[in-house]
């Protein structure tokens, strides 16, 4: 294949902002760049090791920081179009390339002659004249070739190779099997088992069969936004445990199963994490976090758990209290009946109906109102550019323009299901930000991807509140994207400690229940209404209706997560491992048939392996921050200003706890979370700052 075959043997031209060039780019041109892009990237690392010059910052760690700049490219396209674009052709390609890839950053990290030089650099870090993002850069780099096997001699090198490859293999094959086995479900109903379905379910399901070729049937899937709608509304009990049990039995046997997978993933960090030193794979990945160590992480899950048991149990009660009432008999609430009690409950007390809301939440208005949520705190503006190639039909493309006009990045929107994507959400990057040799700011390209309520033969696509709130999260982490203002690309936007990334998205989601951010874009999709305040009022009075379950629900994940990468051992049985270790906060008996780790592509095929719990420590985090714009205004620029020039636009070029001070002025505590979620500790915790370890 010829360079000029291929769009990426060179950097792409005759796109606005040097986009991807979509509309060119198919499967046959990604093996061949990759090949070129290891070659070329292999050849820097040789040219950094041979420089006859005495190791220096420039010509060392710099010129590290700028290899691999064509892998990047190739890889910057197709990993995010692997979550978002992946048939069976594209997974084998996947599955193909992972090792090369692997055995590529393995070559680097064990590289000897490489090694000496960054340490040399580091060595002698007090006698260079380095700026704040320089000594950052220095430390991040030196930390990451200890962590990946630099210290390793004889032997262990090759060990640590061998799993490295292999451990890439396994995450590669776990989310791979979860997409298939996904893809599967077709639950064909007939019009007698409708019952308690909204219009909009009901219509979504009609059209799906009338396009697989079978008018008049109903066809389901175990799409999240049909799964979560049908459990919220179907009023057959039958049909709810069959839709639970099928999709929380996933990827536990046949051809797509994940135990042995998971099983085997989670032997192969130990290993790795042993040969590095440490005594599992949660100290190990820790280490380079916030919270710095398991014991911090189970405090924190732990203390929220004393915290919020006591509500959860009220919750319960009163639900449980109401089923029976409802039902006239007594009700034993099982996992599939929480989502259509509890709706049904949040309804009769604040007459709060989410499919109420759906008129109200037209998608185009709401991405004029979240977008314009930027336009309010940081001056931004959002103009479509149908030049911009795009990846798939549904996708659309944004210049985004800084307050004074200049051009800020790239935003591309992908909001509905599709056989070839992923289930849940994401923020990526085609691109990130960074400074080049001329001193001239490169800005970034970044994707949001969702997988909301589609439209129907009659209706636009109508969102719920929930998938408000998760687009306002998404959006979060492409701000954090788009405002990177740093020297480094690798120091630019979301490449963060884990358990701090989490902050600016969830930080957003504050929003959704707030009468002055809703009141300027919620209208009714065919008059044009404003949402009634009536509607507004629930939605801010309802709030904090199952704060509790929420909270024991995200420490269930995080507790599982802890469990799985703090084993010494194998792990012989899976269903057992599971239940104990999230015995604490389970809320139901476990169903037979059904677990969740063979489907938790966070930690088994994500980057949250350890580090789910940084969910909830963002989130101590989010409403700290948020109370501190509560207290001048949310809206308040000078308040926006220091969270954007603090937090959205340093990335990681200083410590996180350092930023959130400069922001905030003093550490985070959980009191603004207890207070937000309207949860009373009956016992006293210990006073202690967020982001200082004992």
């Amino acid at each position: 294949m010829t360079q000029a075959q291929n769009p990426f043997f060179e950097e792409f031209k005759g796109t606005p902002h040097g986009t991807p060039p979509f509309d060119r780019i198919n499967l046959a041109h990604y093996e061949p760049a990759i090949d070129r892009g290891i070659k070329v990237g292999l050849k820097n690392i040789d040219d950094i090791v041979a420089n006859p010059e005495a190791p220096t910052f420039e010509n060392t760690i710099v010129a590290l920081e700028n290899s691999g700049k064509e892998l990047d490219r190739v890889l910057n396209v197709f990993y995010p179009l692997e979550s978002a674009m992946s048939d069976d052709a594209f997974m084998e390609l996947t599955m193909k390339i992972t090792p090369r890839l692997s055995e590529y950053s393995t070559s680097i990290s064990l590289n000897e002659g490489l090694w000496k030089r960054i340490k040399a650099v580091y060595d002698s870090a007090d006698t260079l004249r380095l700026t704040p993002e320089d000594k950052m850069l220095l430390k991040r780099t030196y930390e990451s070739f200890t962590r990946n096997g630099a210290l390793l001699q004889g032997a262990d090198r090759e060990t640590y190779s061998k799993l490295s490859s292999r451990l890439s293999e396994l995450t590669t094959q776990f989310g791979q099997n979860s997409l298939k086995e996904l893809n599967t479900y077709k639950i064909w109903l007939t019009k007698d088992d409708l019952d308690g379905l909204t219009e909009s379910s009901v219509e979504a399901a009609a059209l799906a069969a009338k396009e697989a070729g079978r008018e008049g049937e109903y066809l389901f899937t175990l799409d999240q936004p049909v799964y979560s709608a049908f459990m919220k509304n179907s009023s057959r009990r039958d049909l709810r445990e069959k839709m639970y049990r099928l999709y929380s039995g996933r990827n536990t046997k046949g051809e797509y199963n994940n135990l042995p997978v998971m099983q085997e993933i989670a032997q192969t960090r130990l290993a790795i994490a042993k040969l590095l030193g440490y005594k599992t794979y949660a100290d190990y990945s820790l280490a380079n976090t916030m919270a710095k160590n398991p014991d911090n992480v189970y405090k924190l899950l732990n203390s929220l758990r004393d915290a919020y048991l006591p509500a959860q149990k009220a919750e319960f009660a009163e639900l449980s209290a109401y089923a029976t009432q409802l039902e006239g008999h007594k009700v034993d609430l099982k996992p599939w009946d929480y989502s259509y009690y509890s709706n049904k409950l949040r309804n009769a007390k604040y007459s709060y109906d989410e499919e109420e809301m759906r008129p109200y939440f037209e998608l185009n208005n709401v991405i004029d109102g979240v977008f314009g949520l930027a336009t309010k705190l940081y001056g931004l503006t959002f103009v479509k550019n149908p030049d911009i190639p795009v990846y798939h039909p549904e996708v659309t493309a944004f210049d985004v323009k800084d307050a004074d006009g200049s051009y800020l990045g790239v935003i591309y929107t992908d909001f509905f299901p599709r056989a070839s994507k992923r289930a849940g959400a994401w923020m990526t990057e085609f691109k990130g930000q960074y400074t080049d040799a001329n001193g001239v700011n490169s800005r970034p390209h970044v994707t949001i991807v969702m997988n909301f309520t589609k439209p129907t033969e009659s209706k636009p696509s109508l969102l719920t509140p929930s998938e408000v709130e998760t687009f306002l999260h998404e959006f979060g982490h492409a701000l954090h994207g788009l405002l990177a203002n740093t020297k480094y690309g690798s120091l630019a936007g979301t490449n963060v400690l884990r358990d701090f990334v989490e902050l600016p998205s969830q930080f957003n989601e504050n929003y959704l229940t707030e009468k002055e951010f809703l009141d300027g874009f919620a209208k009714h999709y065919q008059t044009g209404e404003p949402i009634p305040a009536k509607l507004v009022d629930r939605i801010v009075a309802s709030s904090q209706f199952g704060a509790a379950y929420a909270c024991l629900r995200q420490l269930s994940f995080g507790m599982l997560d802890m469990a799985w990468h703090t084993v010494t051992g194998p792990v012989d049985d899976p269903v057992k491992f599971e239940n104990d270790a999230t015995a604490s906060v389970a809320m139901f008996e476990p169903v037979e048939g059904t677990l969740f780790a063979p489907t938790f592509g966070h930690i088994f095929s994500g980057g949250y392996a350890a580090g789910y719990y940084g969910y909830k420590w963002a989130e101590v985090l989010d409403a700290d921050a948020f109370a501190h714009f509560k207290e001048h205004g949310i809206f308040d620029r000078e308040t926006a200003d220091s969270f954007r020039k603090n937090i959205l636009s340093r990335g990681g070029t200083e410590d996180p706890a350092e930023l959130y001070r400069k922001f905030r002025g003093h550490d985070a505590t959980i009191d603004a979370l207890l207070k937000r979620d309207g949860i009373t500790p009956t016992t006293t915790l210990p006073e202690k700052d967020l982001n200082r370890h004992d």
